[in-house]
């Protein structure tokens, strides 16, 4: 076990060298591990934590002690908590909600919020195209398995389209300089529209691309950490055969200095 959480550490260290952003400041890797170890965490998070890998994307993304992070459409909270565990006392999170993610989530977004049991973490309510954030405020903003939804139109399920560079340009003058934007979602059928992230809610990494350079911002780095080749990514994301397997790319873009 100890030689696990080992070689654990040294890989993780890694990731962190390696994408470290003109600091001499070294980050203790053990940090990403111990937000996933804290006793508050509640035990279906811990459950989905094996298929999601959150400590090796935050320490890839470079998610570190002190900053101001974005978890933009946040759903239940499940990063939103552990970004807080690895931001700490002396960093702040926002975590972005709407009424159609609430009703996603049932009574999961109310429980972990309740009694402040987050102290660093503010929720911000805000419906699609109301979002209005003051401008360089942010080191980061991350959007995990939602960005597909910003190709969705659902009026009846209180989801109306979403004007999306109105949307990119805000995120992009909330983020510092040099700022970084995490995006982690579902790869859809390579060459697909963007229709796909209302069909089976994937979105094909090419448009994300597309999208965040139109916006000004520069694709640093990439990660194949989630990645599963044996996806079909015909299929939902929903669908029993792949719920929680998916091929899922990771894309670290930055805001130019």
């Amino acid at each position: 076990m100890r030689t696990t959480l080992a070689l654990f550490l040294t890989a993780l260290s890694a990731i962190v060298s390696a994408n470290h952003h003109e600091t001499s400041t070294a980050v203790d890797p053990a940090i990403y591990a111990s937000a996933l170890t804290s006793p508050e965490r509640p035990a279906p998070d811990r459950d989905r934590d094996a298929g999601r890998k959150p400590d090796q994307v935050l320490a890839f993304l470079g998610i570190t002690p002190g900053m101001s992070v974005l978890d933009m459409f946040s759903g239940g909270g499940y990063y939103s908590e552990i970004i807080a565990n690895v931001v700490g006392a002396d960093g702040r999170v926002v975590a972005h909600a709407n009424q159609a993610y609430l009703q996603f989530v049932g009574d999961e977004f109310a429980a972990r919020y309740a009694n402040n049991r987050l102290p660093n973490v503010t929720v911000l309510m805000a419906e699609n195209n109301e979002l209005a954030l003051d401008a360089n405020q942010f080191d980061a903003v991350v959007m995990v398995l939602a960005y597909h939804d910003t190709y969705w139109v659902s009026p009846e399920n209180n989801w109306p389209e979403i004007d999306r560079p109105a949307l990119n340009a805000e995120l992009f003058a909330a983020l510092k300089p040099g700022g970084i934007f995490g995006i982690v979602d579902h790869q859809a059928v390579p060459g697909s529209s963007g229709e796909t992230g209302g069909t089976v809610h994937r979105i094909d990494r090419a448009i994300v691309v597309r999208d965040l350079e139109q916006a000004r911002f520069v694709l640093e780095s990439e990660s194949d950490l989630l990645r599963n080749p044996d996806d079909d990514h015909s299929l939902g994301v929903f669908d029993p055969d792949i719920r929680g397997k998916t091929d899922r790319f990771v894309l670290k873009f930055r805001k130019p200095d």
